[in-house]
């Protein structure tokens, strides 16, 4: 059994959020403690596909909160710097909300994890109880891959994209830590009384 409690998932959300985040958790769009002040920074056409796509108990793919295993994933690249139609925004107000797949299990959260970016009709949707297998099932090596063009592997990319997929609120305890571009992010989410300690600067997960 691998030690979940060293898988790590990231979430990437605008630094505007965070303070609804620390009161009500991450929390679904149709959730009685959903954010009416929600700054969106993703591909909003890429939000409606998983409006369309079912996962194997018949929910969709949108009523999933979605994670991905490592930072410096190309959506971030979209978001950073404005392509497909996407409003750029500063690394500075983007901050990543890390859990553990061990915490997801110990709230008692519904979940499933993905070989591959869920919109890719390759991917294939694992259940719970495959768990104890996640390590074999997911890419890690691809997670953590700094350039994603691979004329060797062009497959890469859908595998860096590996989601964790949680159809519950995640409870605001059950972040373990976040990450900022720099010491300005990191000094605003202090003043929003996040301690010191659980604040990690990491360029590297920005490009």
């Amino acid at each position: 059994m691998p030690d979940l409690n060293r898988i790590y998932l990231y979430r990437m959300t605008h630094i505007g959020n965070i303070p609804h985040i620390l009161a009500n958790g991450i929390t679904h769009i149709a959730s009685a403690n959903a954010n009416a002040a929600y700054v969106p920074i993703g591909d909003g056409s890429l939000i409606n596909r998983r409006t369309q796509i079912a996962l194997p108990n018949g929910r969709l793919l949108s009523d999933y909160i979605p994670f991905y295993f490592g930072g410096r994933m190309p959506m971030l690249l979209v978001i950073q710097h404005g392509t497909n139609g996407v409003t750029a925004t500063t690394p500075e107000d983007i901050v990543y909300c890390i859990t553990t797949v061990a915490q997801i299990i110990a709230n008692g959260l519904d979940y499933y994890f993905t070989d591959g970016h869920a919109v890719a009709t390759i991917s294939t949707v694992y259940a719970s109880n495959q768990i104890a297998d996640i390590e074999e099932l997911v890419d890690f090596d691809a997670v953590k891959v700094k350039y994603w063009r691979n004329d060797y592997d062009l497959d890469l990319k859908r595998r860096m994209e590996a989601e964790f997929l949680v159809g519950n609120d995640i409870p605001a305890q059950a972040i373990v830590g976040y990450v900022v571009y720099n010491e300005a992010a990191r000094d605003r989410l202090m003043e929003m009384g996040i301690p010191q300690n659980k604040i990690l600067i990491k360029r590297e997960c920005y490009f």
